[in-house]
């Protein structure tokens, strides 16, 4: 199992993920902010997102809802001390499948997230495009040259993906900083051109082109 964690409480994360660890379970990425969580789900493929109620930078009621109303299809569990039933009607109604009321035993929680990525929709056919000799795979949030592997990371995958779907347009800044980290986020035009920087880098080529004013594009390729 793949498994994505949303939990700011330092001490519990550290102590779920060590107790997963030792239920088998390996794979497991952890973040203690809700925008960070948004990012990662929307960059990669987890059997189940695991968030919890209350995070800072964007409360998981928030960020399960943001998640569905841009498409996520993938398993989402939240923890929570609320047992209130309406806390419980609020969190599924958000778009969640399952509601794991704190404290809980770890093997209650292992049971959960087997049961929930036994139902997790997996793609059976990859989505790819090919752009100028790279493979930009969709599915597994992966980038390849050749043979070659290209690491990225989940903003930077998601803004070289937003370039490749509109190949041939330039993409505002203003656009890029909407789709990639939302227009409520602390982020300065930099930072794009940042991530820019470091995406050209990685690709090793003149892929990415800066149109003056206004933003960046990738042309269409003859592939």
């Amino acid at each position: 199992m793949k498994i994505l964690l949303a939990e700011d409480d330092l001490h519990l994360g550290e102590l779920i993920v060590h107790l997963l660890k030792k239920k088998g379970i390996d794979h497991i990425d952890w973040v203690q902010e809700g925008e960070d969580a948004y990012d990662y789900a929307m960059a990669e493929f987890y059997d189940v997102v695991v968030l919890d109620w209350m995070l800072p930078n964007g409360d998981g009621v928030d960020i399960c809802r943001r998640l569905r109303q841009n498409g996520y299809t993938g398993a989402i569990l939240m923890l929570t001390a609320k047992d209130a039933v309406q806390d419980r009607v609020t969190g599924l109604e958000a778009g969640a499948d399952d509601y794991l009321i704190k404290p809980f035993e770890i093997d209650e929680l292992v049971a959960r997230l087997k049961a929930r990525a036994r139902r997790t929709f997996v793609p059976l056919q990859e989505e790819k495009v090919t752009f100028h000799g790279f493979t930009l795979n969709r599915t597994s949030h992966t980038l390849h040259r050749g043979d070659e592997e290209i690491f990225l990371t989940p903003r930077e995958f998601q803004l070289l993906d937003l370039l490749v779907q509109n190949q041939g347009q330039v993409v505002p800044r203003e656009t890029i900083l909407d789709r990639v980290w939302g227009w409520d986020a602390d982020v300065s035009m930099k930072t794009i051109d940042a991530t820019i920087k470091l995406l050209r880098k990685k690709l090793k080529d003149d892929v990415i082109q800066t149109v003056r004013g206004v933003g960046y594009k990738i042309d269409k390729s003859m592939e």
